[in-house]
């Protein structure tokens, strides 16, 4: 459990990264898009935990078994892609919908983003989140919660596509 107590501090880090990241874009004029939806994932992304702690505690059966195992080993994966997104991006990442100005706003062009549309989304989050409910055994959270969250992120996705194409002629 030390290890995802672990992973869980550096994914609860990057929160002070994300408002650090917003206060300093927005003085510098950014525009948040899309505040209803990210308020959605926000409250879904909190409520997931809960249900998932909730459900493994009362089953309390989730403890060092190989299905915890494998849920740490992705949680671990989700973890290092978030930081590996941070450290991509720098300044403009943030778990909002943030448009900077075209000066302070960085297009990433290396392999990953590439190759992964939205890398924070699919290699950070959906793992994230299929993780943790494999690590507490929450298979109700998982095949009910996981779908319900997918439905904000998806527009999320939509929301960012249509304004990164508007805005940046190199995206």
């Amino acid at each position: 459990m030390k290890i995802f107590y672990f992973l869980f501090a550096l994914r609860l880090s990057s929160i002070f990264i994300s408002a650090f990241n917003e206060k300093k874009l927005k003085k510098a004029g950014s525009i948040e898009y899309g505040q209803k939806n990210s308020s959605v994932l926000i409250a879904l992304h909190f409520v997931y935990y809960i249900s998932c702690f909730i459900e493994g505690f009362v089953k309390g059966n989730f403890l060092n078994d190989q299905i915890y195992q494998l849920g740490i080993a992705v949680y671990a994966f989700s973890i290092i892609m978030l930081f590996y997104v941070i450290y991509s991006i720098r300044h403009i990442w943030t778990v909002k919908l943030i448009i900077a100005p075209k000066n302070i706003h960085i297009i990433n062009t290396n392999l990953i983003f590439r190759l992964i549309r939205h890398p924070n989304y699919y290699l950070n989050i959906v793992p994230e989140l299929i993780a943790v409910a494999i690590i507490f055994h929450a298979w109700y959270t998982l095949f009910i919660g996981f779908p319900l969250y997918l439905l904000p992120l998806t527009i999320r996705i939509r929301q960012e596509e249509k304004l990164m194409r508007t805005t940046f002629e190199e995206y």
